[in-house]
Parts: structure tokens; C-alpha cells; sequence
């Protein structure tokens, strides 16, 4: 009987096996495959942990590869010095079912988040950004300011917050890889053309109105209790998102204003034709194990090549 042979790739090997360029390059395919119903990735599991934290179960498959992440939330962990996500992706051959690849949860998710930013940005905003202000200065926008920099070589990253000392903090571990490209600000720059929202606040932290010259995207309210922008800010917007039956239940900006959801548009929409310009654009990403497939193809292909 053959027994099953598969790779196992720590944090540092799962970052080098997606780069950005093919990973929203993968993403792009996976989007309109997801709309299609060819890849079929069901709402995820969450399951509560005795005393604190969660299991979350987040499986798709499609016609050439099968995936599972499962991650743990725990938010006790950094006072122990451990990263409050923690887990694995693991990836099947869709034909036989045999186990390929072992992958690290968390940093798959951080890249393919940022990833899928980039996707709209590339989507919504296709003359490219010029100034881009990344309102938190957690993991994600590390993840986000290095795609950036990947994609993007001639904008300038803006870090802001409620705390400038952290921001401050975050941006000059930055520019030891950035250089003067990242700065740290007390406030939104009146510049910025692009602005992405990483924050897990229960309240809105982007007070602005919409307007045309800048698009906003929201990606770290995850629930329904979470808000990123006030609502009157999402109403005034055209609204685009990654995945439409996840936001239906995940996307507290949208589910908190109140959004009517006939008005809310699949990026895979806009991958297709161009986006009205008639309204300012609001891009809401909320995550799919449709996407964690795609980053494993990204890293199968990567491991081919070596």
C-alpha cells in the first residue's frame, strides 16, 4: 500500500512559498471560481474552548486540491510570549485524497489577507495608489506594508491609530526594510488615496466621509458586534466584497449600517468589468477558506519550481 508523502513547512518556509505577485494572482482565479461554485468552501466552524479561546474549522475543495485550516484564537496567549492565532493548513490531492502539503496557519492567513487587499486594490483603484494609510499597527499591517512595498514600489505607507507612540513603534521596525517610505501619523493624511482599516475595535475608528478621490477598505471587523467606519460613511459608498455569503453574516460594517444587500457587489464582479465611478467605493473583506485554497495552490506551485 503507498504511503502518503507530504511536506511540512515552518512560518518562515510558508512565507517564502507565497509571494505576493502569485498569491493575488492565485487569489484573482479563486474568486471567480468561488462565484462559480467551483470551489465550494462552506461557512466556518467555531468552536468555544473550555475557558478561553476558539477552534475554528474552515475547509474548501475544488477540482484539483482539497484544504483544511484549523486554527486556534487564543487571546491569552501574548501574555505568554505566544501568538494569539495559532494552527495548520493542511492540503490533499483532490483525485486520491492523499495529504501534500502541511502549512502554518497563521502566517497563510496574514498573507492571504493581505493579499486579498491587494486584489482590490487592483480591482477598485486600477491607476494605482500613490499614498496608503494603514489605520492599526498590529500583525496585519506588517503583513499589508510588505505587499505593499511588493506591488506597489512608488507608494508611501502611512501607520496610524489611537496610540502614535505604537505606531511610531511598529513604523521604525518598518523602515529598517522600507526605509523613509513608512511613516508614522497622529492622523489620516489628507493624501491618502488608498486607506485600509486592520483594527478589531467594537466602534468605528475611520470618522471621514466617503468621497471619490479615496478608497476605503475594511478588514478587520470580523463580526457582526465589530465596526470599522461609521455608517453613514458605508451608505454614501458603492459597496464591493470578497465574499458575499460570509459578509452576509460576518461583515459588521455592512450588517450595522443597515447596507441593503442588493446593493452589494462580489469583487469578482469588477475583475470583470470596470467599476462605476460615479460614488466613492467601499471594500469589505471578510475571508474564506476559498481563499486559503488559494494560497496553497501559490505554494505547490512554489515547491514545483525548486
Amino acid at each position: 500500500m503507498m504511503q502518503a508523502s507530504y511536506t511540512i513547512l515552518s512560518a518562515q518556509e510558508t512565507a517564502r512559498a507565497l509571494p505576493y505577485p502569485e498569491l493575488v494572482a492565485q487569489l484573482g482565479i479563486a474568486v471567480a471560481q468561488s462565484a462559480a461554485g467551483t470551489i465550494v468552501a462552506p461557512a466556518r466552524q467555531v468552536l468555544d474552548y473550555p475557558q478561553t479561546g476558539r477552534m475554528l474549522s474552515m475547509p474548501a475543495v475544488s477540482h484539483d486540491i482539497g484544504v483544511h485550516k484549523l486554527a486556534n484564537v487564543m487571546p491569552d496567549n501574548p501574555q505568554q510570549g505566544r501568538g494569539t492565532i495559532q494552527g495548520l493548513v493542511t492540503v490533499y490531492d483532490a483525485h486520491n485524497g492523499l495529504p501534500l502539503l502541511i502549512l502554518d496557519a497563521p502566517t497563510l492567513s496574514e498573507r492571504r489577507t493581505a493579499a486579498v487587499s491587494m486584489l482590490g486594490i487592483q480591482a477598485l483603484w486600477p491607476q494605482g495608489p500613490e499614498h496608503i494609510t494603514l489605520l492599526g499597527y498590529g500583525q496585519q499591517a506588517r503583513a499589508h506594508c510588505e505587499a505593499i512595498m511588493t506591488l506597489y514600489p512608488k507608494a508611501e505607507v502611512t501607520l496610524t491609530g489611537r496610540s502614535l507612540e505604537r505606531a511610531r513603534a511598529v513604523t521604525a521596525s518598518l523602515q529598517t526594510r522600507f526605509g523613509a517610505r513608512v511613516q508614522a501619523a497622529a492622523s489620516v493624511p489628507e493624501k491618502t488615496d488608498v486607506l485600509i482599516s486592520l483594527t478589531s475595535s467594537l466602534t468605528p475608528v475611520y470618522h471621514e466621509p466617503a468621497r471619490l478621490e479615496r478608497l476605503l477598505i475594511g478588514v478587520g471587523a470580523f463580526t457582526p458586534e465589530m465596526a470599522e467606519f461609521e455608517a453613514h460613511t458605508v451608505l454614501a459608498s458603492r459597496l464591493y466584497v470578497d465574499d458575499l455569503t460570509g459578509a452576509r453574516k460576518e461583515a459588521g460594517d455592512l450588517l450595522q449600517a443597515d447596507v441593503n444587500w442588493d446593493q452589494v457587489q462580489g469583487i469578482h464582479q469588477v475583475l470583470r468589468s470596470p467599476a462605476p465611478k460615479d460614488k466613492p467605493v467601499f471594500f469589505k473583506s471578510v475571508g474564506s477558506a476559498a481563499w486559503d485554497l488559494a494560497a496553497a495552490r501559490c505554494a505547490l506551485h512554489q515547491r514545483q519550481q525548486i
